[in-house]
């Protein structure tokens, strides 16, 4: 797999691994986040996505075997597992199938589950509905406020990908679902949702908050499915202060998150994510 690595010193912490959501690539994750100091960042294109070789994996399962033998070939046993969407879900199976190698993770978002629409799948099935999937995309994936530049550029890269690799990745997240098993994940997890995010709405954030044992979360203004590109400062800000409150507890000072008084009551089902 290709990735971009960052060398941001101090060797002696965990190295962060960004995971790319549905037809993306490394290019998602803004630069304050490629480029944490303190850390080595390591961002990943999965197969058959940007300019990483081999075809698209269509589950989550073989994504995360993937990315493990990807640390195997670097020599590195353990690190924070950052995924955005369904490299979120990524990161979430990671914490549940391979323990020992998640120093923490985080889902940004993303959910336990995805309830992924029959007619997105379907559209994405054929050469002739791929401009119906875009526009169905379209519609769900950004804040009102977004800049129109903003979003033409996020869906001419996401138009630039393979119809193959898109149906793929809808694949991998519709057959996804760890709601019943979130209670056995004892990694640290920093969670974050933009308040506007119509594709995994908030409510599917909250839930992870409260299922996971340990875990903090942050919901953002102004940013929806694609907080990464929408609200990428608060983002930034907000993971930072989880690291250091991770630095923290691995120096055997306690971890103080009072997630369930800030979560709230969401409104929408915890377990589907809205396409």
């Amino acid at each position: 797999m290709y990735y971009a690595r960052f060398d941001g010193g101090e060797s002696v912490k965990k190295p962060v691994v960004l995971i790319h959501g549905v037809g993306s690539n490394h290019l998602v994750w803004p630069a304050s986040l490629r480029r944490l100091s303190g850390r080595a960042v390591l961002a990943l294109d999965l197969p058959g996505h940007g300019r990483s070789e081999g075809v698209a994996l269509q589950s989550v399962e073989a994504m995360c075997a993937a990315v493990v033998a990807f640390l195997a070939e670097l020599q590195l046993f353990q690190a924070v597992f950052v995924g955005h969407s369904l490299g979120g879900a990524a990161a979430l199976q990671l914490a549940l199938d391979y323990p020992q190698h998640a120093a923490a993770i985080g889902l940004i978002s993303s959910g336990a589950s995805f309830d992924v629409s029959p007619e997105l799948l379907q559209y994405l099935s054929g050469m002739s509905t791929q401009e119906a999937a875009m526009q169905f995309i379209q519609k769900r994936a950004f804040a009102q406020a977004t800049s129109p530049a903003q979003v033409r550029r996020s869906m001419d890269a996401l138009r630039a990908v393979r119809p193959s690799v898109l149906h793929a990745d809808w694949t991998a997240c519709a057959q996804f679902d760890l709601r019943k098993r979130l209670g056995e994940i004892q990694t640290p997890a920093y969670i974050a949702c933009g308040l506007e995010d119509q594709l995994a709405p908030p409510g599917l954030s909250r839930y992870l908050a409260v299922e996971l044992p340990r875990a903090r979360i942050d919901l953002i203004p102004g940013a929806g499915h694609m907080l990464p590109v929408e609200q990428p400062e608060p983002l930034t800000r907000g993971f930072r202060q989880f690291l250091s409150e991770l630095d923290r507890f691995e120096e055997n000072i306690p971890l103080n998150w009072t997630i369930h008084k800030n979560v709230g009551n969401g409104h929408s089902d915890p377990g589907k994510l809205n396409h």
